[in-house]
């Protein structure tokens, strides 16, 4: 396994500027991904779900509407800066419905069903450097 410490800019990232207008910076790694929203005011996007990954953002900057499905009855709710939403295999998709760009940062995974909560919280050595 590699343990060198890895710094990505925005020059590594792979820009796309989708057709709703998002634009994205994605960061791929082979078990994860990190990408970096814009969404312009008064933009949204396709309806959508996810039959593997998951996705979690994180508000940034500025007002993220939720629009997602639930028993044929269409749910809505905002968040904003520092929010968190987890997308599950939710069909959903987002707007902004604000006069200014909301910025997010989506990490996508494939889930395995496992609970790694102990892991992540204790995944920790001190050690002195001299």
């Amino acid at each position: 396994m590699d343990n060198d410490l890895e710094i990505k800019t925005l020059k590594d990232a792979i820009h796309v500027e989708k057709e709703n207008h998002t634009i994205v910076d994605y960061f791929l790694f082979d078990e994860y991904e990190i990408h970096f929203n814009t969404l312009p005011a008064h933009c949204f996007q396709e309806w959508h779900y996810h039959s593997k990954i998951e996705e979690t953002l994180v508000i940034v900057e500025g007002t993220l509407t939720a629009h997602y499905k639930i028993n044929e009855q269409i749910i809505t709710e905002t968040a904003g800066v520092n929010d968190v939403i987890r997308v599950k295999a939710s069909l959903h998709t987002f707007a902004n419905e604000t006069n200014t760009p909301v910025r997010f940062i989506v990490f996508r995974f494939v889930p395995d069903g496992k609970n790694k909560q102990e892991i992540i919280k204790q995944d920790k050595i001190i050690v002195e450097v001299k």
